[in-house]
């Protein structure tokens, strides 16, 4: 059990869980509402899906050049910043009167998310001690999985009861809250150090430890996204799923996301190796079960739910490698970087998953995916973990 955390930083955790909550679901709302928004601007879902592709690629892109522009902002003022700019993109979102404006929106609200999940990790960590930063971690990752959960199905109610428009209105007017109240509990950090210069790149991509978690953030992302991309496909046709039975399965998925943040900060202090060697030895062995339980319901949703797990715990854990492998001024730097791979993962692997999809091999698509996750196992155990032992 940890020590109670005074309420003065703990405040400031509750507003980053919020705002992580608004940020997850604003990047995947477009997919729930994709007919409708493509009915209002008399275009295909297949014309209007570009959106999502842009939204990702802009994050990929832009999330280290805007980060160092960035770096040297106040960190409260940064932050309030970037939830002014993802709120400004909202609003431009349900006002948007032509397809080419509501892009220009999102790609607004993607440069907020560049931001703000480059600054949110080393953030948390900051605001409590070094024996309390498991937990902080462990706080955004709910407010993510909390949005897998009941962000994009109270999002999608919305929407279709009034208007897809209204959908961002609402995001926007949370985030607004938000704003207001980390104006209000989030304290003025210290900068820590000169700040970050774009000629400390090459020496912080040759720290170990920070090149392997790049390498395992799109190994990682491309596995898991090869599948989760085409799941309710997979369930409904090869599964025989239900509507419903999707629907329920893929909730419990987003709930199964919140035990892996709640694993993570009672594991990773003792057990760093396990929460390690579970990313990709954990999704190469789902991946390889997710062909096989097909045939069998309640195995397969155990399947998915571990998958939901691992993918929270992975991520949780390889932000708190990097923040133990870099300095204070280079964290949200690396953060940033991590978060740009890991998206290019994401568009990677639902890229293989469509291609695989496309050619009739769906049935299949947990072994494509698990080909891809044993090299994340294999880079873990020979490369990362090495140099663990030799530096730890």
């Amino acid at each position: 059990m940890l020590p109670s955390i005074p309420p003065k930083y703990f405040l400031p955790l509750v507003g980053l869980a919020v705002s992580a909550f608004v940020f997850n679901t604003s990047e995947f709302m477009p997919i729930a509402l994709l007919t409708d928004i493509s009915d209002s601007f008399g275009k295909t879902p297949a014309e209007t899906g570009i959106m999502i592709t842009a939204y990702a690629w802009v994050v990929g892109l832009m999330s280290l050049p805007l980060m160092l522009a960035a770096c040297r902002m106040e960190p409260k003022r940064l932050l309030l910043a970037v939830l002014a700019l993802f709120a400004a993109g909202q609003i431009g979102s349900g006002l948007a009167t032509s397809f080419a404006m509501l892009m220009a929106a999102r790609v607004a609200v993607a440069c907020a998310h560049a931001i703000f999940w480059s600054i949110t990790a080393p953030f948390a960590t900051r605001l409590v001690t070094r024996e309390h930063q498991p937990f902080a971690l462990s706080c955004v990752a709910t407010g993510s999985a909390i949005a897998m959960i009941f962000g994009l199905p109270i999002g999608r109610v919305i929407g279709l009861a009034l208007g897809w428009r209204m959908t961002f209105f609402c995001i926007a007017g949370v985030t607004l809250c938000a704003l207001l109240y980390l104006g209000r509990v989030f304290p003025r950090l210290p900068q820590g150090g000169a700040p970050f210069s774009p000629r400390d790149l090459p020496a912080l991509v040759k720290n170990p430890f920070v090149f392997g978690n790049f390498v395992l953030a799109v190994t990682f992302a491309t596995s898991y996204f090869t599948i989760y991309s085409y799941i309710e496909p997979y369930l409904g046709t090869v599964a025989g799923f239900s509507p419903e039975a999707i629907t329920t399965t893929l909730v419990a998925l987003g709930v199964f996301g919140f035990f892996g943040s709640v694993v993570f900060s009672h594991a990773y202090g003792t057990h760093r190796r396990f929460c390690l060697l579970t990313g990709g030895v954990g999704v190469t062995v789902c991946a390889l079960l997710y062909t096989g339980a097909a045939a069998l319901a309640p195995a397969l949703v155990a399947v998915c739910l571990v998958l939901g797990m691992i993918s929270t715990l992975f991520n949780v854990t390889m932000q708190a490698e990097l923040l133990r492998s870099t300095s204070r001024a280079g964290a949200p730097v690396a953060t940033s970087i991590y978060s740009g791979l890991f998206n290019v993962g994401i568009g990677g692997g639902t890229a293989l998953g469509s291609f695989v999809a496309g050619a009739g091999h769906l049935p299949s698509i947990g072994l494509v995916g698990a080909a891809i996750a044993a090299v994340t196992a294999a880079y873990t155990i020979f490369a990362y973990l090495p140099a663990v032992r030799k530096y730890h």
